[in-house]
Parts: structure tokens; sequence; C-alpha cells
């Protein structure tokens, strides 16, 4: 059975005759064509599918597209539009923070969640502010940077 779930991606009014209890990653991949949200862990556990719902960080493989009627989504491909992007970009080239890029989508949403809570974050919130997310290739020390340079290069963002 589905239902017609009315709801807000990337600055858009959408309408999806989905199940309700169908999963948001799988409407963004697949009803969407949305595929910057990956399938990690299915778990929300690797935050490799983070999105903001209504300006907080959420891992879609854990939400139900029933409890999106009326929310706010924003994807990386919808954040990739705006100004706190293309800072946030610049600082995760300049740091070297990408390598196999599998969880890049999901950890610069989870800096655009840190830096608008907290704009001038120390390392260790930074650090805290990434738990969820969970990265095999770097080490963790260059996102950390990153965040550092786009929370000091983009100041008054956020």
């Amino acid at each position: 059975m589905s239902d017609c779930i009315h709801f807000i991606l990337n600055g858009e009014s959408v309408d999806a005759d989905v199940p309700g209890t169908a999963r948001l990653l799988d409407i963004l991949r697949e009803y969407f064509k949305l595929t910057g949200v990956k399938c990690g862990c299915g778990e929300g556990e690797c935050g490799a599918c983070a999105v903001l719902i209504n300006g907080k960080l959420r891992n879609s493989c854990m939400v139900a597209m029933g409890s999106l009627e009326g929310c706010s989504v924003m994807t990386i491909e919808g954040y990739e539009k705006t100004e706190k992007f293309a800072v946030v970009e610049k600082a995760y080239g300049k740091a070297g923070a990408v390598q196999c890029g599998f969880c890049t989508p999901g950890m610069i949403m989870a800096t655009e969640a840190l830096l608008s809570k907290n704009p001038h974050p120390t390392d260790s919130e930074i650090r805290e502010g990434l738990s969820g997310n969970l990265c095999r290739c770097t080490g963790y020390n260059m996102i950390v940077e990153a965040v550092m340079t786009a929370a000091k290069e983009g100041a008054g963002l956020w």
C-alpha cells in the first residue's frame, strides 16, 4: 500500500507515492535518483546515508517515509548548490580529506550540521560531531583539519 507523502526535498516541494514504511535512503536513491546517499551499513551506524531533516543530521536508512510529511530534507545534491558547500568542498580538498569518496557526502552533511550548531568548534568537538560517520581511508585527522579550515574560512556563513 502506498501513501502520498508531501515534503520539501532540496528546497523543492515534492510528493512521493510510496509506502510509509519505505526507508528514506531507498526512496532518495531509487525514486528521486539522488545517489549521493550511500547504503554503507543499513543500520544507522556508518553515516554514509546522512541527510539533514529539518536541519538535523539523520541517517536516512533509519527514517521511514511516513515520518516525513511536511518535513524539509536536504541531501548532498541540494547542499552542493550552497555557498557553504563551496567553502566545505575547498577545505576538504585543501586538507586531502577525500580519498575513496564513499563516506564524503555523509561527512560533508555532518560538517554542515556541526558548523550550523557550533561555528567555531574545537578539535574534540569536531571529532564528537563527526563520530557517527565512519571513514575507512583517511584516519580522520585530515577530515578534522578540513572542518577546522571550513570553520575559519567560512566565518560568518554559519
